[in-house]
């Protein structure tokens, strides 16, 4: 019998990124502004079969929620035979899914029949100029027409993410308040994170959360309490409205106090922290169902040294050379 999933600092770990593949067809200004760049000499990702053996194993440590993430995950041909196996195994209780919303309107009832249940779709304009030139794509329609066709798969948990940018679009949130409060919708802002790639994108851009929080409480926002599983997001309502609005800020004092999540990148290396030096790989002990009590021992040993904080307030981003590498 094994123990819950914790760290040496008492946080229990409850929930797993896990990213399908690096590979993402968008060109967003703070991630990938020259789109993609193929790698040579990479391990391919992991099989259906590997992700299995993966799930199974966090799960048999307490683990119940998972987020398919990329790059962009809708990209990976295999998506829903790996929805489905990890809805599938015991103990998962919540398979869900970041996105940028590609082809999503056509295949909504298919990740829901998957058994993908909430949708976090990446939405960093509601204007469509601005929305194309973030993104190198005049999509924003698509996108829109995408999480209609979510909410009539039945796919309830859906929510906006959107970076927040000082100079790009920090003067949407008039616009972003009535469209979630219009369509009773959930958005997350998303303060800016330095990468190795971007210094000086962050340096130009980049707006603390705590800035929009204290917009919000002018206007009556009110914060709500944390959800069990719950992201980092802060959430705000506006007593008596529809919607939502979190705020997601790393920069923010105890941001890393109430994690509750780990990274296993496309190719099966193990990220105790979105900024930590390097990924630990568990690909070896994913090649058959004997290695399944080793893996889990593995995955707990290494849990318990997960570092108390990132080290962004130093300017160190760790190994992390951009944002879709190990999905955000």
């Amino acid at each position: 019998m094994f123990e819950p999933l914790t760290d040496g600092h008492g946080r229990r770990f409850e929930y797993l990124r896990l990213s399908l593949t690096d590979v993402c067809n968008f060109r967003c200004s703070y991630c990938l502004p020259d789109g993609y760049r193929k790698q040579a000499g990479l391990p391919a990702n992991l099989t259906v079969r590997e992700i299995g053996r993966l799930i199974a194993a966090f799960a048999k440590l307490g683990l119940w929620k998972v987020r398919l993430t990329g790059g962009e995950p809708s990209l990976r041909p295999e998506l829903l035979d790996i929805a489905r196996t990890v809805a599938a195994t015991p103990g998962i209780r919540k398979l869900a899914m970041t996105t940028n919303g590609y082809r999503l309107a056509s295949r909504a009832a298919d990740y829901a029949a998957a058994g993908i249940s909430a949708l976090n779709v990446s939405i960093d304009s509601l204007d469509p100029a601005r929305f194309a030139a973030i993104t190198g794509h005049a999509r924003l329609g698509e996108v829109l027409d995408g999480i209609a066709a979510a909410r009539l798969a039945g796919i309830t948990s859906i929510k906006l993410n959107s970076v927040l940018m000082r100079g790009v679009n920090d003067d949407e949130l008039d616009a972003f308040i009535a469209f979630v409060q219009q369509h009773d919708l959930a958005l997350r802002f998303i303060e800016v994170m330095r990468t190795n790639d971007n210094p000086a994108f962050f340096e130009r851009h980049h707006l603390a959360g705590a800035e929009i929080a204290a917009k919000l409480a002018t206007l009556g926002w009110q914060a709500l309490p944390r959800e069990a599983g719950a992201g980092p997001a802060v959430v705000y309502a506006q007593p008596g409205r529809a919607g939502q609005i979190g705020i997601i800020a790393p920069y923010a004092k105890d941001f890393c106090a109430t994690c509750n999540r780990l990274r296993v990148s496309a190719r099966g290396k193990l990220h105790l922290c979105l900024f930590g030096d390097h990924g630990i790989d568990l690909r070896p002990l994913l090649q058959d169902d004997g290695q399944h009590d080793a893996l889990v021992a593995r995955i707990a040993a290494l849990t318990a040294t997960k570092a108390p904080a990132h080290r962004l307030h130093e300017g160190n981003s760790g190994g992390t050379p951009h944002l879709a590498s190990i999905g955000g």
